[in-house]
């Protein structure tokens, strides 16, 4: 199941990357237009648009670099009675709620849909993914309150 995931997770980066490579590119040419020429000293057209244009010029390299290290990402198997690591895909009980999280290095809070699960991804950044490093099936972190239910 987890090459599937990297497979969609592959995609839908790659569709965020078009599309905001696409718009970086129409920031990029609203920000070099003539006609985005200052009027006076108080129209701030320009400079707006070249803020917009360089940030989302950032979030493209940002993309990239992400896209890339899911093109080289291999994720493993975990025995249900192994401790949750990197590449680990988990289930958690929130109070009888269940959730699952990828532990992944890059692309944190995206979510994806596969066989009916929403997963949401996890990076060493997040509290969460610290909470669950290291922990097993049945354990119970303190914060937040939840119950691992699954490891693969």
């Amino acid at each position: 199941m987890k090459p599937h995931l990297l497979d969609i997770i592959r995609a839908e980066l790659r569709t965020r990357l078009e599309r905001l490579a696409k718009a970086a590119t129409e920031a990029h040419a609203a920000a070099t237009d003539p006609g985005s020429k200052a009027e006076g000293k108080y129209d701030t057209r320009s400079l707006e648009a070249s803020y917009l244009a360089a940030g989302q010029a950032r979030q493209v390299d940002d993309l990239a670099a992400a896209l890339h290290t899911f093109e080289a990402l291999s994720l493993p198997e975990f025995a249900s009675d192994a401790a949750i690591d990197a590449g680990a895909l988990v289930e958690v009980d929130f109070q009888g709620d269940t959730a699952f999280f990828l532990l992944v290095p890059a692309s944190g809070g995206l979510v994806i849909t596969h066989a009916g699960m929403e997963i949401t991804l996890l990076t060493p950044a997040s509290h969460l993914y610290q909470q669950l490093r290291g922990r097993h099936l049945g354990d119970s972190p303190h914060s937040p309150p939840l119950t691992i239910t699954g490891v693969s």
